[in-house]
């Protein structure tokens, strides 16, 4: 598998999705089987879960008001340069974002106050709703 270089026209092909729940991302002393994504660390888990799906008594630490964005386009594992891009794009407005990426897609994790600065940077770029 050759590995290919972001090229600009390549997000004119990208479509987003904005997930409708509000997620927290929680330090949390279990696995929520629901949870849009568990990541298992040494002695708990992190887990980025619908804000009111918490069980707080599991709660270790927290960060509240996030939103998804999900890219609907499949993307090659192999793509050079995209997630740069995209970090690149958003530092330049100081929108602060966390990834989540799977074998075919990635997510962006911004604050639900950095949304819609967020969503005309990622149209600006070139990228669909």
């Amino acid at each position: 598998m050759g590995l290919s270089k972001i090229d600009k026209e390549f997000f004119k092909t990208l479509k987003i999705k904005v997930m409708d729940e509000d997620y927290s991302i929680i330090q949390s002393k279990k696995f929520y089987p629901n949870a849009f994504a568990n990541i298992k660390a040494s002695e708990h888990y992190t887990v980025m879960v619908e804000s009111k799906k918490i069980n707080k008594k599991d709660v270790l630490n927290m960060a509240k008001d996030f939103k998804i964005i999900q890219f609907e386009t499949v993307i090659p594992v192999n793509l050079i340069g995209f997630i740069a891009e995209i970090a690149n794009t958003l530092a330049k407005e100081n929108i602060s974002i966390l990834l989540l990426s799977s074998y075919s897609t990635d997510h962006i994790i911004v604050q639900k106050k950095d949304l819609k600065k967020t969503v005309q940077s990622l149209l600006k770029l070139g990228v669909k709703m």
